[in-house]
């Protein structure tokens, strides 16, 4: 499993939770969660990603020729979201060339749109042969502080190596 872990995380760009290596200006989300209201906000930068493969855990190895591959998550978000991020993914890849799935949870602290708390993000990823679809939600009232009632859908763009994000956000501090 640690083979698997360091070849999803140097070989098939997993770093910052794509699930293949990307043309440049690939955009791997889909919007179906998205909050899309008159009122949605929109937060754009970059961020930098480190994944650590957790221990091989022989519970999680291979099963019909598809292993399990468990990693830490550490990003800092530079731009109208500004903080850190800390979380698990866990991942497999088929046999099947270009066909591999992920889901992730990850608790970004820091401050957006002025408003400084903490929020989860909850990613599911898949890849058919290539066909890539990606979702990455805030999970619902899991906003703390000035982020109380937030709400919103995150694209991951990576062009030439770069990563941004675009978090498309509504906040209503009076949702609880």
């Amino acid at each position: 499993m640690h083979r698997l872990c360091t070849r999803l995380a140097h070989g098939v760009t997993l770093a910052h939770l794509s699930l293949a290596p990307q043309p440049a200006a690939a955009q791997v989300s889909d919007r179906a969660a998205s909050p899309r209201s008159e009122a949605a906000m929109i937060a754009r930068g970059t961020f930098d990603v480190k994944l650590t493969p957790f221990p091989a855990d022989s519970a999680m190895g291979a099963a019909a020729g598809a292993a399990i591959g468990r990693m830490a998550i550490a990003k800092t978000f530079h731009g109208d979201l500004t903080g850190t991020s800390v979380g698990e993914m866990l991942a497999s890849m088929s046999p099947v060339q270009g066909s591999a799935g992920y889901v992730a949870f990850e608790q970004v602290t820091g401050t957006l749109g002025g408003k400084t708390g903490s929020f989860v993000l909850q990613h599911s990823g898949s890849m058919n042969r290539g066909a890539q679809s990606l979702t990455i939600a805030v999970v619902p009232d899991s906003g703390t502080g000035e982020l109380v009632g937030l709400a919103g859908t995150m694209t991951i763009r990576i062009t030439d190596g770069r990563h941004d994000y675009e978090l498309e956000y509504i906040l209503d501090g009076g949702a609880r």
